[in-house]
């Protein structure tokens, strides 16, 4: 929802936004990553949940049932919509965002891998994770595919009215 009057988005229409903004980048990504896994394994994904409830539980999430996968696509939403709560904040503020949509999309998906993998999982109950080139290029594309894009071009096309943000430009 925005201002009739000079259409300029509204607090109520930003929580509106972030919110299915979340839902959408949290739905992109989780499908994505359980994909990828089962393709790579063969195993089933909910393996994927129960690894991010491990983040919280340990060891224990490992061998939980439906509770801990649900416990872990929470957190995952949680961290989604942080993610994306941060972006919405961050925008506004820095208007260079607004410049290339692909950049920044690029620029966020690496930021939320670093922040991901090497502050989140050390300060959590995970074990130790080894990097692989291959995997790190691989989880740099699903962030940079299923939540930097969306996030980008949501963001643009929200906040270009109030940020004057010319059309057609920064693709």
């Amino acid at each position: 929802m925005k201002d009739s009057i000079d259409n300029k988005p509204t607090h109520r229409s930003m929580i509106s936004i972030i919110l299915l903004t979340g839902l959408l980048v949290g739905t992109l990504d989780i499908l994505a990553a359980c994909s990828n896994f089962m393709i790579n394994t063969g195993k089933n994904p909910v393996i994927v949940l129960r690894y991010i409830a491990g983040g919280v539980f340990g060891k224990k999430a490992f061998s939980g049932g439906t509770e801990m996968a649900l416990l872990g696509l929470l957190f995952h939403f949680i961290i989604a919509f942080s993610f994306t709560i941060f972006f919405f904040w961050l925008y506004p503020k820095l208007p260079v965002l607004s410049k290339s949509r692909i950049i920044t999309a690029l620029v966020y998906a690496i930021f939320i891998w670093i922040i991901t993998n090497l502050v989140i999982v050390p300060l959590s109950n995970l074990p130790p994770v080894t990097f692989k080139t291959q995997n790190v290029l691989k989880a740099m594309l699903i962030l940079f595919l299923m939540i930097g894009l969306p996030l980008s071009f949501i963001a643009y096309k929200y906040f270009s009215p109030v940020l004057n943000v010319k059309k057609n430009t920064g693709i």
